[in-house]
């Protein structure tokens, strides 16, 4: 043991960055015995392990990725792959969160790599897959024919998709049933004496926008309702352009007195509007809102409300890139959530 070895721990830890030698120093045990003992091999006894961790978590302790790359030729590394323009009211720190909770207990880190969707999609994907830059992928916002499943498919990266596609390919998933969940809250607007009924979807090219679609049409014809058509409106409308049509939409002579909105953000611009031409939510007009939180009903309790459990959707793709990279089979990695209903909102 050298001088240097000799130092006190404070100075070890106070200017450097803390290593598994910073590690055995701290515990008295073998450089070897507490890098076995952080990838939690069999052959070391729980004790060591917990108190190795102990010492690790106290340190800040995060292994080197160059190193572990190096040495194993893996990164260690699992990148989201996130819009921008995702739905902002709690969608990203839910599925992060959920994405946390697994990955927490493995030697993966969480990498998100935001990007627009008005420019090219794949400009992240191709990224990754240049610079071997993550061991596996999450991406959303699924098209149909989504061009980076086919790449990553192509290029054997493992990876997961929030969404499904259309395009022959098996991949894993978790996706929300937004078929189901549009089908049913037009079945209850119906029930609630609406008739006359609108659908805030996502834009064409997304895989949900069908799946809506589908939902709402089926259950038009099950329950005898009428469309009232949304115009050029999506869920990726500009909120002061939604506002704006929602108010001249409910100063027709016939306007909506029923709405399935597929966000949460939308839904109060929606609403801004009806109230602006001088409707009574609750009363003249009914609002059925998907969100990623539960918040909506706080501040308007006449809201209808689904909310799509993200972090839920985060731990499942978590886990099943996870699998992915441990060679499971894509069909066995495939799951759907299902709309969870408010006992906050108004009754039926």
């Amino acid at each position: 043991m050298n001088e240097q070895d000799l130092r006190p721990a404070s100075r070890i830890t106070g200017h450097e960055r803390p290593t598994l030698k910073t590690i055995a120093f701290m515990t008295g045990l073998g450089i070897t015995t507490v890098s076995r003992a952080l990838k939690d091999a069999p052959d070391i006894g729980a004790e060591t392990k917990e108190r190795v961790r102990l010492v690790a978590r106290q340190l800040g302790y995060q292994p080197n990725r160059a190193g572990v790359r190096l040495r194993t030729g893996k990164t260690n590394v699992i990148a989201l792959v996130l819009s921008i323009e995702q739905e902002l009211m709690g969608f990203t720190s839910q599925m992060v969160q959920g994405i946390s909770e697994v990955l927490g207990g493995t030697q993966y880190h969480l990498v998100v790599t935001p990007h627009s969707y008005e420019k090219d999609p794949m400009v992240p994907v191709r990224y990754i897959l240049d610079t071997g830059s993550a061991d596996g992928v999450i991406i959303s916002r699924l098209e149909p024919e989504d061009a980076r499943v086919r790449l990553m498919t192509e290029r054997n990266l493992p990876f997961v998709t929030h969404g499904r596609t259309d395009m022959g390919i098996a991949h894993p998933f978790h996706d929300f049933d937004n078929e189901a969940y549009v089908y049913q809250a037009v079945e209850r607007l119906v029930k609630r004496g609406r008739r006359r009924i609108a659908l805030l979807a996502p834009q064409s090219r997304y895989s949900y926008h069908m799946h809506s679609r589908l939902g709402f049409e089926r259950a038009l014809g099950d329950f005898r309702a009428t469309e009232i058509p949304m115009g050029r409106l999506t869920t990726e409308t500009a909120l002061d352009d939604l506002r704006t049509h929602s108010e001249r939409l409910s100063r027709l002579a016939e306007p909506p007195d029923g709405i399935v909105s597929l966000s949460g953000s939308s839904t109060i611009a929606l609403i801004a509007g009806i109230e602006a031409a001088g409707r009574r939510l609750g009363i003249d007009v009914d609002v059925v809102a998907k969100q990623s939180a539960e918040f909506l009903n706080w501040i308007r309790p006449e809201i209808l409300t689904v909310t799509e459990d993200v972090r839920l959707a985060g731990r499942e793709l978590a886990r099943a890139v996870l699998a992915r990279i441990d060679g499971v089979q894509p069909e066995l990695l495939q799951s759907i959530g299902q709309p969870l209903w408010s006992t906050m909102g108004p009754r039926d």
